[in-house]
């Protein structure tokens, strides 16, 4: 029985994650990515400690403007600067802290539902 997620195909579904990288859309990206609705770019971040919102202006600038925000933080969540949290909010953007792992299916359901949503997720 299939049971992969009907989702259009231009948007970015994730399929698999690990060895230093993500298959998104069939496609592999080596390293940390930013993953919008309907685009993957290679994000330069490496440790949770070196996000800021200048890493995530795709993210900010992107329309639809992701209503949700997830950080795939690597193996473990990290807490976020609140300065960081507050100015993602200023923009309208709910950000959401969780292991690589969890952000990578948690993003897969939201997409599915239809959801504004973004990840960027740190490779592990």
């Amino acid at each position: 029985m299939d049971i992969t997620p009907v989702v259009g195909a231009e948007f970015q579904l994730i399929s698999g994650y690990g060895d230093g990288g993500f298959t998104v859309s069939a496609t592999r990206h080596e390293g940390s990515v930013l993953i919008l609705a309907k685009q993957t770019l290679a994000w330069p971040v490496s440790l949770a400690a070196d996000i800021t919102v200048e890493s995530l202006q795709a993210a900010i600038d992107y329309q639809p403007l992701p209503a949700i925000l997830l950080i795939g933080c690597g193996k473990s969540m990290a807490a976020l600067p609140k300065g960081l949290r507050q100015a993602l909010r200023q923009h309208g953007i709910v950000v959401e802290p969780m292991d690589t792992g969890a952000a990578c299916r948690t993003y897969n359901v939201l997409l599915t539902e239809g959801r504004d949503v973004a990840a960027a997720l740190i490779a592990v």
